[in-house]
């Protein structure tokens, strides 16, 4: 159960975090993002894992380590999460937080940010926070934040920077009839695929693991 509230709180509060930041941060939104996601992997990281993304569960369940029952309710604390640090950071902001793509960018440009973007979070943190080799090491939280705040530097614009579909669907469904949802689907299907390709790639990096270790 505890992994389970971990997922539900450290999503929560990575969501408020990005919801304030994007209202009140200006351009250094992107540096605090990732030092939230930073700072609530290291706060749950050795408790659950620190997914805090379903992209990121699923690339770890594909890797070996969490079942599939585990992962599921990952993805519902996690959805649960986003929602409810949406709704307490309408309160704040008075205004709703949705992730939304630039309205000049083409959907396959911004399909494909979210894809690659997540496949590079999913794939540092296969290797990072799941490696045997690397076990018990100190700088997991660091590499997965600076990922998320260069990737919302480099692809934030155009995409609108969730590589979470925590990030880029829960805050949505809180804001159906009151901002247009009709991109949401980029959120999921962008970081499905990039997950689903970091495993892929995890699994080639390291070719004398187990099979057994891989769904």
């Amino acid at each position: 159960m505890r992994n389970y509230i971990t997922e539900f709180i450290g999503t929560f509060l990575f969501i408020f975090s990005i919801a304030l930041s994007v209202a009140h941060a200006g351009a250094l939104a992107p540096l605090a993002i990732g030092a939230a996601l930073m700072c609530v992997v290291y706060m749950g990281g050795h408790i659950s894992g620190g997914h805090y993304n379903p992209a990121v569960t699923l690339a770890v369940y594909l890797r070996g380590r969490i079942n599939g029952q585990d992962g599921i309710i990952y993805v519902v604390c996690q959805l649960l999460g986003a929602m409810l640090a949406s709704l307490v950071a309408a309160v704040v902001t008075e205004r709703f937080f949705v992730v939304a793509p630039s309205t000049s960018v083409p959907v396959t440009s911004a399909l494909l940010v979210e894809m690659v973007f997540t496949f590079a979070l999913c794939l540092v943190v296969l290797n990072v926070a799941t490696d045997d080799e690397v076990r018990g090491n100190s700088h997991y939280g660091l590499a997965i934040g600076f990922t998320v705040a260069v990737a919302a530097f480099a692809g934030g614009s155009v995409s609108g920077g969730a590589f979470n579909p925590a990030v880029g669907i829960g805050p949505a469904l809180v804001a159906i009839g009151q901002v247009p949802s009709e991109h949401i689907w980029i959120y999921a299907l962008g970081p499905v695929v990039g997950a689903v390709l970091a495993a892929a790639a995890y699994r080639l990096q390291h070719p004398r693991t187990s099979a057994v270790a891989f769904r």
